[in-house]
């Protein structure tokens, strides 16, 4: 393995680290009730946070009888713990665990008195993870809209404002069944622009989207959705609760780790090595693709330029299915980076989801992202591959699979959305 590929990905490593519950969710953690602690938490991050969070209420004294919950995962990332049971479940599509521990965390949330607190631990993840259909709509329905959203190229955000608009977890409505308890909720944020009442769909704070946003957004993708859906967005008892509910009145929010964090630590590393750093942001959205073809240029003008150096880019990119491939937006950042690279020596990219999944069937084993450099199209023509072709499938995962530029760290049980790294190095 090259220099290149191993000095990204160290970068690669140094994202995730920065972002796991172990070194940074015990100093956002509230004290002790007087009565029961009910930790209920969903995402990619899920077990891995109630098991920090376990030891630190468990090792500063807290009766384990006073202690009760439960955790939803993505399939694959669930960790040991002491009291609190952790379930694996469908991500992206939810499935019927997902179902069934959210019911279950519904009940446990509702079971709480003033005494008690309940303690939400959310990331990136919670939307598919804690899956609840609003009344009417089947499992199956919720399945078909979130496979025609993910499909369509909407950001983030408009896909949790239509879900938010068909649940009876999401859009503050946890809170809802928590009060009149305390409830703290703890995040790790995955989106852009850290906005509470997006990360994991925003199940404990006030909800600033409307049913109307959800329509408009549906039509503005032209969405083919079950007939039920429809009728549910059109449906009053399914608006969400909004900004001076008081069933926020004894709720809280904090973030344990955001990507801005994260990246601080990685531009650390990147001077430590020797490298003028660019940090271009870490809330970029937009089409795969086209991120690649602009990041590709600057990298390119800065090689002329004969700069040594690192662009770095976070957010959470999206792609457009137009053909059958199997791929991810990481993935097929890095094919279209290297077609318009075209062979430029002396730069080389890493692009990752840092849960360690990007895309793909919802498998724990799917790729995080790519690795590409000066070689990559050159080895491609070697194997008789066209690069374009595979983007116009998108089918960037079998592209780099043939070439063995996958990156593929497993399960990280944190994520906060892509990483992205281009190297320049002139010298």
């Amino acid at each position: 393995m090259g220099a290149a590929r191993l000095f990204l990905e160290g970068l690669f490593r140094t994202a995730v680290a920065a972002a796991h519950p172990e070194g940074c969710l015990r100093p956002h953690l509230p004290a002790a009730p007087s009565g029961r602690l009910i930790m209920l938490a969903a995402g990619k991050a899920a077990g891995s946070m109630v098991h920090v969070a376990e030891h630190h209420y468990l090792d500063g004294g807290m009766p384990a009888g006073r202690i009760s919950g439960l955790a939803v995962t993505r399939h694959g990332y669930g960790c040991p713990t002491r009291i609190v049971r952790v379930v694996e479940a469908g991500h992206p599509l939810p499935d019927a665990a997902g179902l069934a521990a959210t019911i279950e965390a519904l009940a446990l949330a509702e079971s709480a008195g003033p005494h008690d607190l309940v303690l939400v631990l959310v990331s990136g993840g919670a939307s598919a993870n804690w899956i609840a259909p609003a009344a009417g709509l089947s499992l199956a329905d919720k399945q078909a809209v979130t496979r025609a959203l993910l499909a369509s190229g909407a950001s983030i955000v408009e896909i949790n404002t239509v879900r938010k608009h068909l649940s009876r977890i999401k859009g503050g409505r946890l809170a809802q069944h928590a009060f009149p308890a305390p409830l703290v909720a703890v995040a790790i944020s995955d989106v852009p622009g850290d906005d509470p009442a997006v990360i994991g769909s925003g199940p404990t704070v006030p909800d600033p989207t409307t049913l109307a946003d959800a329509r408009a957004i549906v039509a503005r993708h032209d969405l083919t959705v079950p007939p039920l859906v429809a009728q549910a967005l059109a449906d009053p008892a399914n608006e969400t609760p909004k900004p001076g509910d008081p069933v926020f009145a004894q709720t809280s929010f904090d973030l344990a780790a955001r990507p801005a964090e994260v990246f601080r630590a990685v531009e650390h590393a990147v001077r430590a090595a020797g490298y003028d750093c660019i940090l271009l942001g870490t809330a970029i959205e937009g089409e795969a693709r086209e991120v690649a073809a602009t990041q590709a240029r600057l990298a390119l003008d800065l090689r002329v330029k004969g700069r040594r150096a690192v662009i770095l880019s976070g957010g959470e990119l999206t792609v457009t299915l137009r053909g059958r491939g199997r791929g991810g937006p990481n993935q097929e950042y890095a094919l279209a980076l290297a077609i318009t690279l075209a062979q430029a020596a002396g730069i080389a990219a890493l692009a990752g989801d840092t849960d360690g999944t990007d895309g793909g069937g919802g498998r724990a084993e799917d790729p995080a992202g790519a690795f590409i450099d000066g070689t990559t199209l050159v080895r491609a023509g070697h194997l008789g591959l066209d690069p374009a072709a595979f983007l116009r499938d998108n089918n960037s995962t079998e592209f780099f699979e043939k070439l063995g530029d996958l990156l593929t760290p497993g399960p990280t049980l944190t994520n906060v959305n892509d990483f992205r790294a281009i190297l320049v190095d002139s010298a």
